[in-house]
């Protein structure tokens, strides 16, 4: 590929990013979603954050885990006790990596 192939490339992606995100704000009319479609959209931060999150947890290099000794279980685990028990985003993350990092650190899970 030359410089004026992926120029051309860099543009197209540019048009077409823009051209996504701005797509409700270029109609001149107001677009209303089904209601089916709303109830569905307030599921799908979790859906992604899901699918994001739990294949890092119980996959290590494309295979599933197979030992009980990983430190991602038990940080995922108390990160998520914590999460229940005070519903604070901050505590989540800092008790899951109190225990993760000494897992990791010092017994070398």
């Amino acid at each position: 590929m030359n410089s004026f192939e992926g120029f051309i490339t860099i543009i197209g992606l540019a048009v077409v990013t823009v051209v996504t995100r701005c797509f409700f704000f270029i109609s001149e009319r107001e677009l209303v979603l089904p209601q089916w479609v709303q109830r569905g959209l307030r599921y799908a931060p979790l859906a992604a954050l899901t699918a994001v999150v739990v294949p890092e947890i119980v996959m290590s290099h494309g295979e599933l885990i197979d030992t009980w000794r990983d430190a991602r279980l038990f940080a995922a685990a108390a990160a998520s006790a914590y999460f229940f028990w005070r519903r604070g985003i901050l505590g989540t993350i800092l008790v899951g990596m109190a225990v993760l990092l000494p897992l990791r650190l010092v017994w070398g899970w």
